[in-house]
């Protein structure tokens, strides 16, 4: 294929829009749903929105496989399909890993576990990782991209990583990767690939600016202070959100002011709590069970006494260890102020 004149990469399917492009339909109280509709999807596309037939669809699997494989879309469909609820997280901008972005759904997906796909191909012992490749290319920060490219540790097969290729019970929108993508239940959706074409399997990490020059966060000791070394922004970090009260809302003093909201991690949260002065003391809210992949609810009721500004805080903890930050991280402590009248 020719190469575009403007990035120097090989050009493929035709991108409508091209370029990077979001859109971010929800602020954390307006999060309201269990379950997000397909509309309110956070969507964010580095290179742009490639437009595929399911007819031009292909996928291949190659690298450290016995059987290279090249699939198309009705061989996809033809595996059994697997739903999964699950929270799909955006890490927030590569360029500013330290903003909280608080981009946030929580949606089902459908279609075939990789893991069955992939028996296909039949995987060597020394495959440790997938690199997967989409079929968006382009440009991102001025650096040419022929694909966005993005990997994993095999390990997480046990995890239901699934191709999917449905959302919310309907075909996937292109701006979510019609015809099919990976979706890593877990994982910020950084890893969960879009208009996935290509899996090669490989000892190691691939080299693309999307896994080294981006999306990589700094190691942190037992104090909390770097060390060094870097590690890849996979697994999702303990987090919450409250939805209600509303951020400037006003609550009469002395009455029952339920501070409501949503948590998630990777593995689950066991403890949530919240913090109506600032910070300065914490109290244990009411949890949801964890239920598979899906954000748990919590609640806190609380009877305000002194008339004046008060800043209402949540602070999750996750299953598999982990707590969020005051700040400096991208799953830092949300915080809602109000006014109590």
């Amino acid at each position: 294929m020719p190469d575009d004149a403007e990035t120097g990469v090989t050009a493929g399917p035709v991108l409508d829009p091209a370029g990077f492009f979001r859109r971010i339909p929800l602020l954390p109280h307006q999060m309201t749903s269990r379950r997000t509709a397909t509309s309110d999807v956070i969507v964010l596309c580095h290179l742009g929105v490639p437009r595929i037939t399911t007819d031009a669809w292909r996928l291949t699997i190659d690298g450290l496989v016995a059987r290279p494989v090249t699939l198309d879309f009705e061989r996809l469909k033809s595996f059994p399909k697997v739903s999964i609820e699950t929270v799909h997280q955006c890490a927030g901008s590569p360029l500013q890993p330290e903003v909280p972005a608080r981009r946030i759904s929580n949606v089902v997906w459908a279609g075939a576990r990789l893991a069955d796909v992939l028996a296909l191909a039949q995987p060597q012992p020394a495959a440790r990782f997938a690199w997967s490749y989409g079929a968006d290319y382009g440009a991102f920060d001025n650096v040419p991209c022929d694909a966005y490219l993005k990997d994993f540790p095999l390990s997480r097969l046990t995890e239901d990583v699934l191709i999917a290729h449905e959302l919310n019970g309907a075909a996937l929108p292109p701006e979510h990767g019609y015809p099919a993508r990976l979706v890593i239940p877990g994982f910020y959706g950084t890893n969960s690939v879009k208009w996935l074409t290509r899996l090669t399997l490989a000892a190691e990490r691939a080299d693309s600016a999307f896994t080294t020059r981006w999306y990589n966060d700094p190691e942190l000791d037992e104090g909390g202070q770097p060390t060094g070394a870097r590690r890849p922004v996979w697994s999702i970090a303990p987090e919450s959100v409250i939805v209600t009260p509303a951020p400037d809302g006003q609550i009469a003093a002395g009455t029952l002011c339920a501070v409501t909201g949503w948590a998630w991690a990777d593995g689950g949260v066991d403890r949530l709590e919240v913090s109506c002065d600032g910070g300065a003391s914490w109290q244990p809210a009411a949890l949801e069970a964890p239920s598979g992949r899906a954000w748990q609810g919590f609640r806190y009721d609380w009877i305000p006494t002194t008339k004046g500004p008060a800043t209402l805080m949540a602070r999750a903890h996750g299953r598999r260890g982990g707590v969020q930050p005051q700040c400096g991280r991208r799953n830092a402590i949300h915080c809602v102020p109000i006014a109590i009248v």
